[in-house]
């Protein structure tokens, strides 16, 4: 061979190795690691709630973990209808992921009965954050002191007793209306839009009943502005030790359901964006840091994973769907 074919030969092997060698670096440029850019969680509570609270808390701590930003964007309406919607008009990549209830998960699609969204089929799970207790408080103004004293109200007054809730078909709403039926009571449903707004009123003297969050409601009891009738679990919470449940008051297990968040993504979310929202949920609730801050707002981190979200939200619909049948809550 001579020097110039030979020449030749090296220079297209040259040639061959950089082509085979620009797929690779074209293939890298599409797929950067996620994330690399700022990730929104979508709130479908106010600021002010203790579900707002908790999202913020888990961003702060999740934002340090992934090496990137997360801003939180409060969509509240309908509850938790708007937020849904919003989630499911953005692209399935994990930068646009949503701390739902069980509220969302296993009430509201049932309150319609053209289904705004499937719970199932809509969204994938990530973890569940964390689980709190809900309360029955009444308003100083009301003189209702205990749970019995509601059935006495409401029939002095006409046209029963009014409660309110963060919205229809919140399980404030939904709890709340279990309590009326199981005092055989007649009651006036007063919706508002998020748990402060109807805190408000409540301590206004507007509605005589409702159920909080316990994160909302300890402060507000600790200062003598609402009065603690029940609390929806089946043993008493260290927190509020004087409450009794209304497992003890009923003697039903039905309605001793303590709340719960969790994080979702739009389905359809990459199976490895999902694993690493897991895994970074997942130090954060080994943080004592993470711990005392969910403390804080009187919620309880969970160990979690994405298998468990279907979990949650099935048993949970599994009693709520047959009671807003039963209660005719259905439109």
């Amino acid at each position: 061979m001579n020097k110039a074919n030979h020449r030749t030969l090296i220079t297209v092997g040259k040639l061959i190795g950089f082509a085979l060698a620009l797929p690779v670096t074209y293939a890298s440029a599409e797929t950067p690691v996620y994330p690399n850019r700022v990730i929104q969680l979508i709130a479908q509570q106010p600021p002010g709630s203790q579900s707002e609270a908790i999202s913020r808390v888990w961003a702060d701590c999740a934002s340090r973990e992934l090496g990137q930003s997360i801003v939180t964007l409060n969509k509240p309406g309908a509850n938790g209808v708007l937020a849904t919607n919003f989630l499911k008009s953005q692209p399935a990549d994990g930068y646009n992921i949503m701390t739902v209830g069980m509220s969302q998960m296993t009430i509201t699609p049932y309150i319609y009965k053209q289904l705004p969204y499937s719970p199932q089929r809509d969204f994938d799970g990530i973890t569940v954050l964390s689980t709190s207790p809900l309360l029955l408080v009444a308003s100083v103004q009301s003189g209702i002191k205990q749970y019995s004293d509601i059935a006495a109200v409401a029939k002095k007054a006409a046209g029963g007793i009014d409660f309110g809730s963060p919205g229809k078909g919140s399980p404030a709403h939904l709890l709340t209306a279990g309590v009326a039926q199981q005092l055989t009571v007649e009651s006036t449903h007063v919706p508002f839009v998020g748990e402060g707004a109807a805190v408000t009123a409540l301590m206004g003297g507007q509605i005589q009943i409702m159920t909080v969050t316990s994160g909302t409601a300890a402060p507000l009891i600790k200062d003598g502005r609402m009065i603690p009738l029940a609390i929806y679990t089946e043993a008493r919470d260290k927190a509020f030790p004087q409450v009794p449940t209304i497992l003890e008051l009923t003697g039903s297990k039905e309605m001793a359901l303590p709340g719960w968040l969790a994080l979702v993504a739009k389905a359809g979310t990459p199976s490895d964006v999902l694993k690493r929202l897991g895994d970074v949920t997942a130090k954060c609730v080994a943080s004592e840091a993470y711990g005392t801050r969910m403390e804080a707002i009187n919620a309880v981190p969970v160990k979690s994973s994405p298998s468990d979200v279907k979990l949650w939200t099935d048993r949970y619909t599994a009693v709520f769907k047959p009671m807003i049948e039963r209660l005719d809550l259905a439109e």
